[in-house]
């Protein structure tokens, strides 16, 4: 059956993202909206207006969200078919749920006043929380574990550096993850700290037939104590549909994840390339159908693929979802269908990613041999104990030594013996080295970890 699947997240990738599944799954949207619409009635009956419901009756609301099967999620697509509206068939299942029981009176409260996107927009948000919760949240936090594990097995492997492409100075391949580290942290807590909005405001946001019907209650704070119930974030102020300002806020920092992570891909991609990380050889695995020798960067290029994807879906989020005509148009449904998608493709690159951290090292005998290559990378050091020395000339004096040039060992040494400075300072320069000459890296890899 997988193989006539037609996404590759339910096919080929469904293990990887089966986290997401009940949560953005048609078999989850039904029966998340199920439930805002049983908590419903127990919510009316609080106010007043509808009559108290015993312990048993409350009991056999609850079973019935508890025992939502596959069964019940056929059901509501069979009367889907006839009606054509996806909210209605949910309001009919629960009434034949009614039927012939105790609560078969309060049939005529089902769905009372409200329109279907006060159903869906709850719905939708109890899905976005609870997977951000127990999904996306938990996969970043394995991330910033992973990258941990290897910075502080890192943090003193030095390597050259590069801006614009050109070796810069040493720095250390621990602090280089560490950076990484550092950002996933700062946008864990904010994702972590995100509080989703949903409505329940009637048709055009006006509770117009809540408080036609029953003036003498509190629409706005029923509002507001229904929504929070679900650990939601009330908005008062909306059209038919809920603004999506704020569930575009959330993809944002997905987004803003995910562009990350790209970035920190390349670089990977690019230190293999440059044999700076080898891949560990997996037995039995392929490299190339022609080419033996290879051992593929395949877990950070499909993590690259994966989070364009996903981030092309999250920018069309933003560009589309904060558009409606007048009161609604129906072209947001459509595309509030597919935030499973966005953040199975999202899922799928961080696993990815992250199954390619468990097989990469340092070839450290490349990175030192490199190192010892180009000591033309510690004139920045050089040129700066001069400047405190008082030598006015100094980075003049090793632009013209080291622009352009590659020094060995030998040639820097030379020219410390023949430029004219006192034997304190020669001694300074002669301390320098490309493996030395790292800052503060340890310590500010170490300072990023145990944060």
């Amino acid at each position: 059956m997988t193989l006539h699947l037609l996404s590759p997240l339910d096919g080929r990738y469904a293990e990887t993202t089966s986290p997401l599944r009940d949560h953005f799954s048609e078999f989850a949207f039904l029966r998340d909206r199920v439930r805002v619409e049983l908590n419903f009635l127990p919510a009316l009956s609080k106010t007043g207006l509808v009559r108290p419901l015993s312990d048993s009756e409350s009991a056999y609301l609850e079973s019935v969200l508890a025992n939502f099967s596959d069964t019940d999620a056929e059901l509501i697509l069979e009367y889907e078919r006839k009606t054509r509206h996806d909210v209605k068939a949910i309001e009919y299942f629960i009434q034949s749920k009614l039927q012939e029981t105790s609560l078969e009176d309060l049939i005529p409260w089902i769905h009372f006043g409200l329109t279907s996107e006060d159903t869906n927009s709850l719905g939708q948000a109890i899905a976005l929380k609870e997977s951000r919760d127990e999904v996306i949240l938990p996969n970043i936090k394995s991330l910033i574990s992973n990258l941990s594990e290897l910075a502080l097995c890192y943090k003193s492997t030095p390597m050259l550096a590069r801006t614009h492409g050109q070796f810069a100075v040493p720095t250390t391949l621990g602090k280089e993850f560490a950076v990484y580290i550092a950002r996933f942290k700062k946008i864990h807590e904010e994702i972590a700290s995100h509080k989703f909005e949903a409505k329940l405001t009637g048709a055009v946001g006006n509770f117009n037939a809540l408080q036609s019907a029953a003036p003498q209650i509190d629409w706005i704070s029923f509002s507001e104590k229904f929504v929070s119930s679900f650990d939601l974030e009330p908005n008062l102020l909306t059209t038919q549909i809920l603004p999506y300002d704020n569930w575009i806020r959330y993809f944002d920092l997905i987004r803003l994840t995910n562009s990350i992570l790209n970035d920190f891909a390349q670089d990977i991609w690019r230190y293999i390339s440059d044999g700076y990380l080898k891949q560990a050889v997996v037995a039995g695995e392929v490299g190339s159908s022609t080419m033996p020798q290879k051992v593929n960067p395949i877990d950070f290029e499909n993590a690259e693929g994966n989070l364009g994807v996903a981030n092309s879906l999250f920018a069309h989020y933003a560009q589309k979802l904060t558009v409606s005509r007048l009161q609604r148009d129906l072209s947001d449904s459509t595309v509030r269908r597919t935030f499973g998608t966005a953040l199975g493709h999202s899922l799928l690159a961080w696993t990815n990613f992250q199954r390619g951290l468990k097989r990469i090292a340092p070839d450290e005998e490349k990175l030192t041999a490199e190192l010892n290559a180009h000591w033309e990378v510690i004139s920045e050091g050089a040129q700066t104990i001069l400047r405190a020395a008082g030598k006015s000339d100094a980075y003049e004096s090793l632009k013209e030594q080291t622009r352009g040039r590659v020094l060995t060992e030998a040639d820097y040494k030379a020219w410390c013996d023949a430029i004219d400075i006192d034997n304190a300072t020669r001694e300074k320069l002669k301390t320098l080295s490309p493996e030395m000459y790292l800052g503060l890296a340890v310590e500010l890899t170490e300072r990023v970890v145990k944060k």
